[in-house]
């Protein structure tokens, strides 16, 4: 019973300080792609505003595997703002070294975290909505790349600055 009693006590204290050690997560979500990430079909986040005092760092995170073919990844977002503005963005991310090593943490899958907007303040009150949208293509591809392997996961975070 003892050997129980310190077993749960042990368990608590861990899951207090895993918790503690992402204080300045305001929002964190993933949306799974399956087995591949169409280009007509954005990810979307909502969430309500956190406050109109404070900054906040955007961050998308991707998670990748090794069928991901290319060393970078180019991205459509846009912000909608509860009053109606909408802020559109085309970025454009690192992914791996020219040496092919992807630049993620993690073994078979990788973690990218990767800077969207520093310094936000939401000045409306509201739900503001995130839509994510790859836009990868090939050389002499104008198209684009209709279905996009092995990205498995994105994200959308909001950390207090």
């Amino acid at each position: 019973m003892q050997s129980l009693t310190k077993s749960a006590f042990f368990i608590a204290i861990l899951s207090i300080l895993l918790i503690s050690c992402d204080g300045n997560r305001v929002y964190d979500q993933y949306v799974s792609t399956g087995n591949s990430w169409d280009k007509d079909t954005p990810l979307t986040f909502k969430f309500q505003q956190p406050d109109t005092i404070h900054k906040y760092n955007l961050f998308i995170n991707v998670r990748n595997t090794n069928e991901y073919e290319f060393r970078n990844l180019f991205l459509i977002v846009n912000m909608n703002f509860p009053n109606g503005n909408v802020v559109k963005d085309t970025l454009a991310y690192e992914m791996a070294k020219p040496n092919g090593e992807w630049l993620g943490t993690g073994m078979t899958t990788k973690e990218s975290k990767l800077s969207y907007k520093p310094n936000v303040r939401f000045p409306f009150e509201g739900t503001y909505e995130v839509s994510i949208q790859q836009a990868m293509r090939k050389i002499n591809e104008p198209q684009g790349i209709q279905s996009l392997q092995g990205i498995t996961e994105v994200g959308f975070r909001i950390e207090k600055k």
